[in-house]
């Protein structure tokens, strides 16, 4: 039995010596596929890099229903330390005063070098307070652009090197697909709400809504049932008519569709492109489509994606290990391979600057498409970004009419009309007028 004393002994030790006291940190996510590998690595890696604190992943669905389960949380005097909250519930988030800690504050009481200019402007605009406060990190920002199959492009007779610009030449492509037989399906779009009302206001420089689209003021009426959306849902649903057009669901369904080769064309944000290069497809990318009809378009759109939100009444060592957490986020390296592995944007200026100083865009034709995007030109009053104190439940109602428009029910005006009757007076509801 003497063999096995020093093993003994090593075990006795080890027990009776003092761990030393890990912070672990709760970091609630909507992350899926491909992205949610990002999560865990740059978790894992930042764990790795230092010892006082451990940052913890946790998957919570969809990104609704993690905003759902982060308000219940609260609620229930249990809330994570960190949660990742889709652009959407911005509005939510910055009317929940006390419930969260700005980042800013988070940083600097920390010690922390915080300089806002050194993300990417539009990004942290959308992420502030009126007087420049940001409220949150930016962790997967992206713009909406346009994947297209390049095998079904060739066996339909298009030119595989040259993608739809306009929303007519979408239309025409679709059809060409699915009268070639090409592919089942010509078009399919994940998250409309998004990309065919707030970025296709945005995009087009038109207005999605009074005050600024609420960026100026939460006292919005909706401005969605205009001329140039209804003609842009028309269309839609005239495809639908034939399945030339294929409704995937509210959020990112559709590239489900399009990953199995149903549709040759798909517009979804450009966070999708991890499981797109997963799949091995044979794929294109190209901008945003535009309408040929406004004048001034393509504009630039509007960040998409999500941020990291902290919860108020936390420890300072938890602050702390948040502000360390969100420091190495932002190193560039980090940035880098984000923004190289998952398609969303850079959010530091010299991430994207060292990525096109490696010549990645070169290699890689479109990566650099929803960048550009965004950054071509100087926002207007149209295309700052959307935001209501309620706008999960405003797209709710918007949803809820496009499905009854694509299952024929009801004409594009009415289905728009409607969305804006419902959603005024839910905005209203939710103002307490």
């Amino acid at each position: 039995m003497k063999h096995l004393m020093p093993a003994a002994m090593a075990a006795l030790l080890a027990t009776a010596a003092p761990a030393l006291a890990v912070t672990e940190i709760s970091w609630w996510h909507a992350m899926t596929g491909a992205n949610n590998e990002v999560v865990e690595k740059i978790a894992g890696d930042f764990n790795a890099s230092q010892s006082d604190y451990k940052v913890v992943p946790v998957f919570k669905g969809t990104y609704p229903e993690t905003l759902n389960a982060g308000i219940a949380a609260f609620r229930a005097g249990q809330a994570p330390d960190i949660m990742q909250v889709f652009d959407v519930g911005t509005g939510v988030m910055m009317a929940a005063e006390g419930a969260m800690k700005p980042v800013a504050d988070v940083l600097t009481e920390a010690g922390a070098t915080f300089d806002k200019s050194q993300y990417l402007p539009g990004i942290v605009a959308y992420y502030s307070k009126p007087d420049g406060t940001m409220l949150s990190f930016p962790y997967n920002s992206s713009s909406p652009i346009l994947y297209y199959n390049k095998d079904i492009f060739q066996k339909a007779g298009l030119d595989v090197d040259n993608p739809p610009k306009t929303w007519n030449e979408v239309w025409d492509a679709a059809k060409k697909i699915k009268a070639s037989g090409a592919a089942p399906c010509g078009y399919t779009s994940t998250w409309l709400t998004w990309i065919h009302l707030e970025n296709f206001a945005a995009w087009n420089d038109v207005p999605y809504g009074t005050n600024e689209n609420g960026l100026a003021g939460p006292d919005v009426e909706l401005k969605i049932n205009a001329p140039i959306f209804v003609n842009h849902f028309q269309a839609i649903a005239d495809l639908a008519k034939d399945g030339t057009f294929k409704y995937g669901g509210r959020t990112s369904e559709a590239k489900q569709i399009f990953l199995a080769g149903e549709c040759g064309i798909m517009t979804e944000s450009s966070g999708g492109l991890g499981d797109i290069v997963k799949s091995g497809m044979n794929y294109g990318i190209g901008q945003l489509p535009y309408d040929s009809d406004a004048a001034g378009a393509p504009q630039n759109t509007i960040p998409g994606g999500a941020s990291l939100w902290v919860f108020g009444g936390k420890s300072d060592e938890t602050y702390k290990g948040v502000a360390g957490f969100f420091q190495y986020l932002s190193q560039t390296p980090v940035q880098e391979y984000l923004h190289q592995t998952s398609g969303y944007l850079p959010v530091t200026m010299a991430a994207y600057e060292a990525t096109k100083a490696s010549g990645f865009y070169e290699k890689n034709p479109g990566r650099e498409t929803p960048i550009l995007q965004m950054m071509g030109k100087a926002p207007t009053e149209n295309s700052k970004g959307v935001r209501l104190v309620n706008l999960p439940q405003v797209r709710d109602i918007q949803n809820e009419e496009f499905e009854k428009m694509l299952a024929g029910e009801q004409t594009a005006q009415q289905a728009l009309d409607n969305a804006v009757s419902r959603g005024d007076a839910a905005i209203k509801e939710a103002l307490g007028n």
